[in-house]
């Protein structure tokens, strides 16, 4: 494979980094404040899928979200802090993208009608995809300086 600047090897990881920065920044700009007390990420959540067209989304959603609320904000603002960072540096790579993908996936199908977010969660699957098939952690990470996943 031919590359411009850098090798072949060496822009999967900059694409695996930029995927990590993608969700420390999706980390970043959350109201925490907003989702830990006030329980405002959920509540907009509860909304998306309470009007859901698929009846599979909105029994998931009460049966695993509702009873748990406060629980399952403090694993989705946290899943994206631990994915952004383990993306960056490369640890447990394959946990943090196969994770990151399933997450992505989640959010495409609760939000199936808000094209707005469509795109930015397709792309980052994608990327996901590229990057675990492509084992992207195999330069600057820690998982290649600890000799995992080769």
């Amino acid at each position: 494979m031919q590359t411009i600047w850098l090798s072949g090897a060496e822009w999967l990881a900059v694409l695996r980094i930029g995927l990590g920065l993608w969700w420390l920044e999706s980390w970043r700009h959350k109201d925490r404040k907003g989702w830990f007390e006030r329980g405002t990420g959920i509540a907009w959540a509860a909304d998306v899928a309470g009007k859901h067209r698929w009846g599979v989304v909105r029994t998931g959603f009460r049966r695993v979200v509702e009873p748990r609320p406060k629980l399952i904000a403090y694993v989705v603002v946290y899943a994206e802090l631990a994915l952004g960072l383990g993306l960056v540096t490369g640890f447990l790579t394959p946990v943090a993208l196969i994770a990151g993908l399933l997450l992505n996936l989640l959010y495409l199908t609760l939000m199936i009608h808000d094209w707005a977010e469509q795109g930015q969660n397709a792309m980052m699957a994608l990327i996901s995809l590229v990057a675990l098939f492509t084992m992207a952690w195999q330069t600057w990470s820690l998982d290649a300086a600890f000799g995992l996943f080769l």
